[in-house]
């Protein structure tokens, strides 16, 4: 099949590549004319493992190309993939100029029946306001075709992006049609060979299961967090509480890591619109908003740990951090804890000096500039003389370091543990002195 995405940032970018590596030929189109250099370079904008090696292969394949012409883009797929951004307006709710730009575009030069596909998370009712963008730029050139506007929510998580397109556990389809329709379980036949995968519902339906999934995901985070918060009041272990809730299979384990709190480019985005979806259509999200309350007190929670240590003044104290990137497996900064936790504790006069091993560089965009901080070349030398080390994201390269080489560089063996990555009694014993999250 041929398909254009519009749009070549993470979502569209991973998209196009796994649909070019099934066999269909895939056009990516986006405006800025440095990332289509860079793709068309063998590069990639951003970091996802495995996702590098894929567009070069399918680039050389002659399947996967990119380019900057919109009328290119729109005369060469039959399904048209809008995967531009939406970010957050002030009030919080989903900016859609990109996405109804990016249909007024398809809408002018169009020349016979496309699938547009909403593939950006955008809230219940765009897939209206798209195909009324359409209608109306169609009616303004005097000419009458036939589309569908479909609904196709992506649930990747960064860092396992790859895996979780090729090997999809769900895949929501949001469509009115039997041609759409027809046209979407072909081109997502090669992803369920083995059993059926595609749930197909009204396009509402599909918009709101993904803000819906991501709530969720999100409140669970922010339970376990207020949860590790008060055992570690109690005397409670926040681990063994973990372990002995999430074997309740109506429980399951996944999401119940309590930490620094959630941030990347979905959970605070999602929350915040779901929240203003609600408010607009007359319903207070009271969980939700309970839910970015904690998340937002979370992130301070290392914080708080390093002030009840050393006092509310941290001028001439230094500290090792190890991790920038929201998780691991990604350079994502957007809405990362430790741009928090290093805003909070340089304002309280401390210095900083930081190291992540992949999220450096676009660390060094985002974070420039703040007095008081600054790069490590790597994770050893950040400990040199520091009063402690804080861990802000749960590399593998941070699970087993030299605990010996930690002691005699840090002025005294301490670690702050956001991610609570270490057995304490282990680490006691070994005389460091271990605070993490609820343990």
């Amino acid at each position: 099949m041929k398909i254009t995405v519009i749009g070549s940032g993470y979502v569209g970018l991973v998209t196009g590549t796994c649909l070019a590596e099934v066999g269909n030929h895939v056009l990516c189109l986006d405006v800025d004319p440095a990332k289509i250099a860079m793709l068309q370079a063998g590069g990639i904008p951003i970091y996802e493992p495995g996702l590098e090696e894929m567009v070069k292969r399918n680039v050389a394949a002659g399947r996967l190309s990119f380019t900057t012409d919109v009328a290119e883009s729109v005369a060469f797929g039959d399904i048209q993939f809008i995967a531009v951004g939406t970010p957050p307006d002030e009030d919080g709710s989903a900016d859609l100029q990109y996405v109804l730009a990016a249909a007024r575009n398809i809408g002018q030069h169009m020349d016979g029946y496309k699938v547009i596909v909403d593939k950006s998370t955008v809230p219940v009712g765009t897939a209206d306001k798209v195909n009324a963008a359409i209608a109306a730029t169609l009616a303004a050139r005097g000419v009458s075709l036939d589309y569908s506007v479909v609904s196709n929510p992506e649930f990747l998580k960064e860092g396992a992006a790859i895996e979780d397109f090729m090997k999809p556990d769900r895949i929501v389809v949001g469509a009115g049609d039997e041609r759409a329709i027809d046209m979407m379980r072909r081109l997502y036949a090669p992803f369920q060979r083995s059993h059926e995968r595609i749930l197909f519902m009204d396009v509402r339906s599909a918009e709101l299961t993904k803000y819906a999934a991501n709530a969720m995901l999100a409140t669970r985070i922010s339970f376990m967090n207020e949860l590790a918060n008060l055992a570690e009041t109690l005397g409670a272990d926040i681990e063994l509480v973990r372990k002995g809730i999430g074997s309740d299979p109506r429980i399951g384990y996944h999401f119940l890591y309590p930490g620094t709190g959630y941030g990347g480019s979905c959970f605070p985005k999602d929350v915040k619109a779901l929240v203003a979806t609600g408010r607009d259509n007359g319903h207070a999200m009271r969980v939700l908003t309970a839910v970015e309350a904690a998340n937002d007190a979370q992130k301070l929670r290392l914080v708080e740990k390093v002030v009840a240590k050393f006092g509310a003044d941290l001028t001439g104290r230094r500290f090792a951090l190890w991790g920038l990137a929201f998780k691991p497996n990604t350079d994502d900064m957007r809405e990362a804890p430790s741009r928090v936790i290093v805003d909070e504790l340089t304002r309280r006069g401390a210095q900083v000096l930081a190291f992540d091993p992949v999220a450096m560089h676009e660390a060094s965009r985002t974070m420039a500039g703040i007095a008081g901080f600054a790069f490590a070349d790597d994770m050893m030398s950040p400990l040199d003389g520091a009063d402690a080390l804080l861990i802000a994201t749960e590399w593998k390269a941070f699970r087993s370091p030299d605990f010996g080489e930690l002691k005699r560089l840090l002025l005294q063996p301490l670690i702050f543990d956001g991610r609570n990555m270490y057995d304490p009694a282990w680490l006691r014993a070994q005389g460091f002195e271990y605070h993490a999250i609820g343990r």
